[in-house]
């Protein structure tokens, strides 16, 4: 059955000679960007909506509800209790699916609703471009814009959800999206034949790094540190780590409008205080330019939120990171996520490096 089965596939793990080059190691690639949807999110989203589906039918915890005797389901991760208000409206019959997504989310929670044959709404800022307004409604969702960010469109999203049947699917900040994103750390201990020195990843509004970090502690891989890139402009996670607090961004200026929260979340900033988490921080030039690059070396064309933590290796901050002792030493392997490329077209590159002064 479709809700039995994962709605993501077991990504491919290659060796990248061109970045093994360039960063002075073994550089594994994790491509997430050839997942159904195009990005690692339907791995937590896909989770999510399967287990809220469930839920409908009776209790998805396997323990009566009582979240406190099921830690390894959410992978170290604290859960409030009782019941979160998310499960409460699965257990009235989830009939409706609410996201709100500049792009990839929204991609997730349409087809993962395709798959489980219910409807879905996606809520989307005005920055979202017309190609995925129009492969969200292909996959059957109802698109919806409102607001010039994620923000803005997160607000009309809870709102359209406050319905009966209606459940909201969070983007980014719900232990269930984590622990679908975990698997991705149980594919690279399966895959490999030692665990990796560092990951690479993009951060946005923290889904993933969540995910990774649970993965990490799942598998017996709580030492390895992870690198978690963003651009100025939309850089919600460093300001967090800088300021010891969460910290609302006034405006997302960044072109990485899927790294584009204004307030990352809560458990992000606590994964950085928990695990080794490096925040490095990129122009969008440079973003952009490992866009390019990454075409040119791998032929395959990614976001300028992969970007970012693409230029962590063209720019040689990885080998900064290094020589600076806040990596291991030597360095032997390093895995880079590649997140995904749903919402970038060859068009829409040629216009941001118009746009940034790069030809």
């Amino acid at each position: 059955m479709e809700a039995e089965r994962p709605f993501h596939l077991v990504s491919p793990l290659l060796e990248s000679l061109p970045l093994s080059r360039v960063a002075g190691t073994k550089v594994y690639m994790k491509l997430e960007n050839v997942q159904p949807t195009g990005s690692f999110k339907i791995r937590g989203i896909g989770h999510f909506c399967q287990e809220v589906s469930v839920a409908g039918g009776g209790s998805i915890w396997g323990c009566n509800g009582n979240t406190r005797c099921c830690p390894r389901f959410w992978g170290h991760v604290a859960v409030p209790f009782p019941l979160p208000p998310v499960f409460q409206a699965a257990k009235k019959g989830c009939q409706h699916f609410v996201c709100s997504s500049g792009g990839n989310a929204g991609m997730a929670a349409a087809y993962a609703a395709r798959k489980l044959g219910l409807p879905a709404t996606v809520v989307v800022p005005s920055s979202t471009g017309p190609s995925t307004v129009r492969r969200l409604q292909e996959l059957g969702a109802t698109v919806e814009v409102c607001g010039k960010v994620w923000d803005e469109a997160n607000r009309r999203a809870l709102q359209l959800a406050d319905t009966p049947g209606g459940v909201s699917v969070h983007p980014f900040d719900h232990p269930l999206v984590w622990q679908g994103h975990a698997s991705l750390v149980q594919e690279l201990k399966d895959s490999l034949e030692a665990k990796p020195d560092a990951i690479v990843l993009a951060v946005g509004g923290g889904g993933l790094l969540a995910g990774v970090v649970a993965g990490l502690q799942q598998v017996g891989w709580p030492d390895v540190p992870v690198i978690a890139a963003e651009t100025w402009g939309a850089h919600s996670f460093h300001a967090a780590l800088e300021a010891g607090r969460l910290v609302t961004l006034p405006e997302i200026t960044s072109v990485a409008k899927c790294l584009g929260a204004q307030t990352v979340s809560a458990r992000a900033l606590q994964c950085a205080q928990e695990s080794r988490v490096l925040s490095q921080v990129v122009e969008d030039a440079e973003a952009v330019r490992a866009v390019e690059q990454f075409l040119d070396d791998e032929r395959m064309l990614v976001q300028p939120a992969c970007g970012a933590a693409l230029a962590v290796l063209y720019s040689g901050r990885l080998q900064r990171l290094h020589r600076e002792g806040r990596l291991g030493a030597p360095l032997g392997s390093v895995v880079l996520v590649v997140c995904g490329g749903s919402s970038i077209t060859a068009a829409q590159l040629r216009g941001l490096k118009s746009q940034l002064g790069l030809e």
